[in-house]
């Protein structure tokens, strides 16, 4: 069993190869620079690119986050981006990291180069995070005061 802080031991190399793939084959040029691949809870893989924009358009995971609710995928496992010109694995960025959780708290997330790469979990990315779901009131706290 895997507790926060110890990581995770499998790492899902076809995963991996799918991101790999996409960013090989998908992206060009400055718009689409970065590829993600998640596996679902049901075992399929669903991929995405990222839609750059100077305005700070979407990164390759969020975009997948639609992509597999699109496709009925609601429950991840496991996710990874690959960079476009073979550069590898490349960890989310902060809001990502912040999205994922929110999304996704059990999440698994490969991160690390080459022959190092490792599958940890969303909160050791985000330790002593800040979870918007525990923070969110219900939908009872929200009405509004009766003035009768």
């Amino acid at each position: 069993m895997t507790t926060q802080g110890q990581g995770v031991d499998h790492v899902d190399h076809e995963l991996i190869q799918a991101a790999a793939h996409v960013a090989r084959t998908r992206c060009r040029g400055d718009n689409h620079t970065m590829a993600a691949a998640a596996r679902a809870r049901d075992g399929r893989i669903v991929t995405a690119v990222n839609a750059y924009h100077f305005t700070g358009g979407p990164c390759a995971e969020l975009v997948l986050i639609g992509t597999a609710a699109a496709q009925g995928a609601y429950e991840l496992d496991t996710i990874v981006a690959v960079g476009d010109r073979d550069r590898g694995v490349v960890p989310p960025c902060g809001r990502c990291r912040q999205v994922l959780l929110d999304y996704f708290p059990a999440l698994k997330v490969i991160v690390g180069e080459a022959d190092r790469v490792r599958t940890v979990l969303i909160t050791d990315l985000l330790p002593e995070s800040y979870v918007w779901a525990d923070h969110r009131l219900e939908a009872e706290e929200t009405a509004p005061l009766s003035t009768d």
